[in-house]
């Protein structure tokens, strides 16, 4: 038996109890042996038992309890006619403490239990996190509490905790007791925190918590002054640490407004720029209490906000003059009667004041209280008497009422309503003929008006401008010109023919070009979707060389032309020398694909991508020579591009030298705008769905949250430094895109380059700080490299630079690399392998093979200038 026959000694036998004539027995030749294994990992338990009989089942128990949904694998083997092999395979999944403990096999053998040896699973591995530190916001100066408990086995473990990367405690410490508090007695600036765990096995590090340091609350909020509209207010603010008070905000809400809705119901809300600490608030509603709070703004946030403090405005006069004023005479009695004032009162009404006056007399004041109705009485009957009434407050008089001649009774026996001193004018006068003529005639002269253009517009369309005036021998002669409205309806049937969406027709409708004004050359470059070729653009009179970036329309979902659409829509806007503009789009009619396909019609950048530019640099068979001053120029070009890009609200989302184009002049622009988008509310962006991203040049926010902002753009833009500074290196070598979130999170970044200027790479580690808010803005950058560019000393010989093309076989042609949009993420060739490829996507293409090297040679000239190769450097000039 072999192995076997070295098994039965673990064995059971077990007897039968029934008929005496057979015998049953149960051998475990192999039972469940002890066994340690690590958190995660699967384990496997086995246990052979040979049975003579009936095949035995096999059962399993941990910790003396039977598992029921054991996941276990059983096998039975007939050895001869009486007896059988059963083997039971125990898996456990992703082991987990609960599944530590004693493990046996069980079999049943006529009524009663046989089993197994015991054998115990231990776990044991780097220590694991019940609970780790999380983002918090505190105020300056405020206590607050971090907790991190780990856990073995084996045990014990301990807590290293760590502030900014720093270390502050070391093992053996009280304070490395898991769980571990860390008591922080405030803070002056925002803070990281992670804690280290360690045990015999090694060591786990937490996640990164961000404590951000916001400004404490304002206090002592008063009211320093009221008036019957306004209230001035003043308050003290709240400790700000590190980062001063930026802007306050002062809500005021009426008390008989609900204070839990005062978010969507404020009747006032002001942003103030502080110091002063005090405002007044205005326009406010007289003899009213509101309820007023303050918060403060930092850069890192908000304060909270004071609690509510109650203030009332002074009262006012009434704002309108009693209504419904009546008065008439009866012998030497006149009585006057009046109604309330409309709108508010704007405090307690105390009364009403009367004015009488006969002709040119003086007025006669009386105050009536708080009556509605005076009678007056007269020596004799009063001619020529008229009335005004006013209401009045504590803080005054409101306004008068307008004059009401007094009638005689009976004047009108179904009212007796007082007539106004002003004469109204008669029902129809001779002016009411003046107006019918005149909206007559007007009326006239619009319905000839739009005939007149109905006519000449159906005539226009159909013929264009059929005559115009000779300038020379003043005869009509035929001059055919097509009107825009003409073109801008064939436009849109063909738009609507592409079954895209209304709005993104709607925007392509102002850069739509003439197809047949372009004329296609050679390709530059083709991908997997589409290819950029070189093209000929006439306008006005002129031909502009230019690139032209096509789409396979036949193998292009819809969504991928509207990406491909929404790529120029995006470029439409742009006017920035250092930021790719789009020339238009046409739309290109084949054969084969039935129907129109886009056309986006972009300026010729000769030079090509930054990316390639630099690897052929370095790798080429004669190295080229780039000095420092040309590497920052490409650094300041594109931090101006991007400035101009974050200052109209746009996120590039793939910004990478592969995604910079270099012009006839080498002016790096930045290009490529399939990713970008523009942030129409709030500062931030989130992507929707996951798809393939560049992750080497992707901020770690955005690798965790997928969350882009222009701050995520200054991230990818240190990354493009470090790749201008590396010339066109691959960002952290030897790292693999899995593992790059897990080696930033540790606090690691991109070395510093070799020959790399100091000040360069401070930029650079600016660029990559944990904290979003940490990092420069593109204003910042631009001005750094500026200033960092004129700083750095003039070349031994500004023009020692001479770019010469070797290409196979062909020394007097011309390299131009004219495609746009960049490559994916790329490894560095070695000198001897083809151009880089990668997969396409819509908005890329490939470089053509052939695209030739560039190599450094000194010339006497004023200007560099793109040459082809000829013996000694000696050759053919061609413009650059």
């Amino acid at each position: 038996m072999g192995p076997l026959d070295s098994a039965v000694l673990l064995g059971l036998l077990v007897w039968g109890l029934g008929d005496p004539s057979r015998q049953e027995a149960v051998y475990f030749l192999e039972g469940p042996f002890n066994l340690t294994s690590s958190l995660g990992k699967d384990v496997k338990l086995s246990c052979s038992v040979r049975a003579v009989g009936d095949p035995p089942e096999v059962s399993w128990i941990h910790e003396d309890v039977v598992l029921e949904l054991a996941d276990s694998n059983q096998v039975q083997v007939p050895l001869d006619e009486e007896e059988w092999l059963t083997t039971s395979v125990l898996s456990i999944p992703s082991v987990q403490l609960s599944d530590m403990g004693h493990y046996q096999c069980v079999v049943l053998v006529n009524g009663s239990d046989v089993l197994s040896d015991r054998a115990y699973l231990a776990l044991e591995g780097l220590p694991f996190f019940a609970e780790e530190p999380e983002d918090m916001e505190v105020m300056a100066g405020t206590h607050f509490n971090l907790t991190c408990e780990a856990q073995g086995p084996p045990e014990p473990v301990q807590v290293i905790w760590l502030q900014d990367g720093v270390p502050l405690n070391s093992l053996g410490d009280p304070l490395s007791q898991t769980p571990s508090g860390l008591a922080v007695r405030g803070l002056n600036r925002s803070s990281s925190f992670s804690c280290e765990a360690y045990n015999a096995k090694g060591m786990s590090t937490s996640r990164t918590a961000m404590v951000t340091v916001v400004p404490g609350r304002p206090h002592a909020l008063t009211l320093v002054r009221s008036t019957d509209h306004s209230l001035d207010v003043a308050w003290l603010p709240g400790l700000s640490g590190a980062y001063p008070l930026e802007v306050c905000t002062i809500q005021a809400v009426s008390t008989d407004e609900a204070l839990s809705t005062v978010s969507e119901r404020a009747l006032y809300n002001q942003n103030l720029n502080v110091p002063p600490f005090s405002h007044s608030l205005v326009n406010l509603t007289s003899f009213t209490s509101y309820h007023v709070r303050v918060s403060c703004r930092s850069r890192m946030g908000n304060s909270p906000w004071t609690h509510w403090v109650a203030m009332k405005t002074l009262e006012g006069v009434p704002s309108a003059a009693p209504e419904n004023i009546t008065a008439f005479q009866n012998g030497t009695c006149t009585i006057v009667q009046w109604g309330d004032p409309p709108g508010n009162v704007n405090g307690v009404l105390l009364g009403y004041k009367l004015i009488c006056q006969k002709g040119d007399l003086p007025e006669v004041v009386m105050d009536v209280g708080l009556t509605h109705e005076r009678i007056l009485e007269w020596n004799s009957s009063m001619r020529n008497l008229t009335v005004r009434v006013a209401a009045y407050t504590g803080a005054g008089d409101g306004p008068w009422s307008h004059a009401v001649m007094v009638s005689p009774l009976g004047f009108d026996e179904f009212s007796p309503q007082a007539q106004p001193v002003e004469n109204a004018p008669p029902a129809f006068s001779w002016h009411w003929w003046y107006v019918v003529i005149a909206v007559a005639v007007a009326a006239a002269v619009a319905v000839f008006i739009i005939v007149f253009l109905t006519r000449m517009r159906k005539k226009e369309t159909r013929y264009g401008e059929a005559f115009e005036p000779s300038m020379e021998q003043g005869e009509l002669v035929v001059h055919y010109r097509v009107r825009k409205s003409y073109s801008r309806r064939t436009t849109e049937a063909t738009l609507n023919s592409l079954g895209i969406s209304e709005e993104l027709k709607e925007k392509l409708r102002d850069v739509m070009i003439d197809r047949h004004k372009v004329a296609l050359g050679k390709t530059l470059g083709e991908g997997e979707f589409g290819s950029v070729m070189e093209g000929q653009l006439s306008q006005d009179g002129a031909v502009l060389k230019v690139a032209v970036k096509t789409m396979k329309i036949a193998i292009c979902t819809r969504t991928e032309m509207e990406d491909f659409l929404s790529e120029a829509v995006c470029m439409k806007d742009f006017d920035h020398p250092n930021v790719m503009k789009l020339i238009g789009v046409c739309l290109q009619s084949t054969e084969s694909e039935g129907y129109p396909s886009p056309v986006v019609i972009l300026p010729f950048m000769k030079h090509g991508d930054l990316h390639s530019f630099l690897l052929y640099s370095r790798l080429g068979e004669t190295p080229l020579f780039l000095p420092t001053q040309t590497l920052v120029k490409f650094m300041t070009d594109i931090a101006s591009g991007m400035e101009y890009l974050s200052s109209k609200n746009f996120i590039h989302r793939d910004l990478a030298a592969r995604n910079c184009m270099l012009n006839e002049s080498m002016t790096a622009c930045v290009a490529d705008f399939g990713l970008s988008k523009k942030i129409y509310n709030g500062d931030y962006y989130r992507q929707g769905r996951i798809s393939k991203m560049p992750v080497k040049w992707i901020a770690i926010e955005s690798l965790a949250d997928r969350v882009y902002t222009i701050k995520s753009d200054v991230w990818s833009f240190g990354v493009t430094m470090w790749e201008i500074a590396t010339r066109g290196q691959t960002p952290y070598p030897g790292v693999e895109n899995s593992e790059i979130y897990d080696y930033l999170r540790q606090g690691n970044r991109l070395k510093q380059p070799v020959d790399c200027l100091d000040g360069l790479y401070e930029l650079m580690m600016s660029c990559w700080a944990l904290n979003p808010r940490d990092r420069p803005s593109f204003e910042v950058l631009h001005e750094a490299l500026e200033k960092i560019l004129k700083s750095l000393p003039p070349a031994k010989d500004p023009e020692e630079i001479l770019y010469v093309n070797m290409e196979d076989g062909m020394a007097t042609e011309e390299a131009e690399l004219g495609a746009v949009g960049g490559l994916g993420p790329e490894e560095p060739p070695t000198k001897q392998s083809q151009p880089l490829k990668s997969t396409m996507t819509a908005a890329e293409v490939h470089h053509p093979q052939a695209t030739g090297r560039y190599v450094m040679c000194p010339t006497p000239h004023e200007n560099s200038r793109l040459l082809t190769e000829s013996p000694g450097c000696a050759a053919t000039e061609e413009g650059a």
